[in-house]
């Protein structure tokens, strides 16, 4: 039995449950499954379509002689077979999601998104608001909203560490590929001998979780209030609304002074606490299944990159891929579309490839 006449079958078998209304008891999770199950049958019979019509033509082309006929019947069968091509990648991108994490006790629709600075002092907070420019234009051109949730600025207009919060549009499957180790080569401005600098940026991107998903045993956590420093000003520095939260089990802290009121502030803060928590669940059921996983952010040390910056050679690598791109500037003002695509297609190739579809 193929593939999709296992998923045919179980869809057929969810809508005879769903036909005994009486007996369900678990009816967020049914609509779920129907939705996803639904949109992959959908895409089955399109699938089918296509492959009847090329049959079809091919037909044409073995019975006629007519070479008109038979230009049009080939010309037809090109289309068709990108048609063909293009459903069965969106059916192995959807069976992939059906069966892996992004769909598990997520919220599907945001993404929280850490950029914190690493080795390289001043030249690394700064690159940190590069980072966050470019990540926010790059979203908002695809109608993603963005909202600062905490951030700790330093003189020099950088930022020690940003967090933010991406809502609309999906978010998390544009920026998942983000998380990592960036480096940065430049010559700082204040670097009188031309020198050029090495600093990096560490970029954690998680995944929002559902309500409820994360559970966090009020025990385990330690709270502090205090005097925001953020946006807000003399409104917001009147009382203690800034709050710092300690997982004291995972040691995961996180802090939220951007909210105007301390309750806000502090469902923003359990929002990326959750966040984090379920990433870390996340990783211990890979590293379990696989020995050997690298950290998303691991030690942000100069060694430990998914891209490097190049100032004086207007490039940029990616080196999961090994792909450069000499348009540094254009990158940096959220032209991002060529690298996430070459990222999301080589994913999808490895991801895909033990998912057949005749």
């Amino acid at each position: 039995m193929s593939i999709l006449e296992k998923i045919q079958k179980e869809y057929d078998e969810m809508m005879k449950k769903l036909s005994h209304p009486e007996k369900i008891t678990e009816w967020e999770s049914l609509g779920e499954q129907k939705k996803i199950l639904e949109e992959i049958i959908d895409e089955k019979k399109k699938l089918e379509e296509t492959k009847k019509r090329i049959k079809e033509n091919q037909e044409i082309i073995s019975s006629e002689s007519d070479e008109e006929l038979i230009s049009i019947a080939k010309e037809e069968i090109e289309n068709l077979s990108r048609e063909k091509e293009d459903v069965v990648k969106k059916l192995k991108r959807l069976i992939a999601e059906k069966e892996g994490y992004e769909e598990e006790g997520v919220q599907k629709g945001t993404a929280i998104v850490e950029i914190r600075a690493g080795a390289g002092g001043d030249e690394a907070s700064l690159f940190v608001a590069n980072l966050l420019e470019m990540y926010t234009k790059y979203v908002q051109s695809k109608n993603v909203e963005v909202k600062v949730l905490d951030e700790n600025k330093t003189e020099q207009g950088g930022y020690k560490i940003v967090t933010v919060k991406m809502k609309k549009n999906d978010p998390y499957s544009l920026m998942r590929y983000e998380a990592g180790v960036h480096r940065v080569q430049r010559v700082p401005e204040t670097e009188k001998g031309g020198r050029v600098h090495t600093s990096t940026v560490s970029v954690a991107v998680l995944p929002e979780p559902k309500k409820g998903k994360v559970k966090i045993n009020p025990q385990d956590v330690r709270m502090e209030t205090c005097k925001s420093s953020g946006p807000g000003g003399q409104y917001v520095n009147k009382r203690e609304t800034a709050i710092r939260i300690v997982h004291e089990p995972s040691g995961i802290v996180v802090t939220s002074q951007n909210e105007r009121s301390l309750q806000q502030n502090k469902e923003t803060a359990f929002s990326v606490l959750e966040a984090k928590l379920l990433e870390e669940e996340r990783r211990k059921r890979i590293e379990k299944q696989e020995k050997e996983r690298k950290m998303q952010i691991g030690s942000a040390m100069r060694a430990e990159k998914i891209r490097t910056y190049n100032f004086l050679q207007n490039r940029v690598t990616d080196h999961r891929i090994d792909q450069s791109w000499y348009k540094l500037e254009e990158i940096l003002n959220g032209d991002l579309d060529d690298i996430i695509n070459a990222l999301r297609n080589t994913e999808e190739r490895e991801r895909y490839k033990d998912i057949v579809i005749e």
